[in-house]
């Protein structure tokens, strides 16, 4: 089971979209989630680049937990194609936000 609510996931999305102009604001909001959000939202964003399988989602966990060395917010605003790493993770591990991204628009 995923410990980061969608919606958090979609506002991630989002910041990462606006580049410099929400840089700030991105690194806060990751900044701010707890341990355990943070190593889920860096678990999907390494099944949407392929680096896990979904099926293997919770050992994608324990390596961001056991591997973070540096803070999750410069890891993962440090990763290309952030917004599309989290998207196709969301959806390899069949989770709709269809209804979160509304919000957003």
């Amino acid at each position: 089971m995923i410990e980061i609510s969608p919606r958090k996931v979609v506002h991630v999305i989002y910041l990462a979209r606006e580049e410099r102009q929400g840089e700030a604001e991105l690194y806060a909001f990751i900044d701010g989630l707890n341990a355990e959000e943070k190593a889920h939202l860096t678990a999907l964003a390494w099944v949407g680049r392929g680096a896990f399988e979904p099926e293997d989602f919770g050992e994608a966990v324990e390596t961001a937990f056991s591997e973070a060395t540096t803070p999750t917010a410069d890891y993962l605003m440090g990763m290309p194609h952030l917004a599309e790493n989290l998207e196709s993770g969301l959806e390899a591990m069949g989770i709709d936000v269809s209804g979160e991204e509304e919000d957003f628009l």
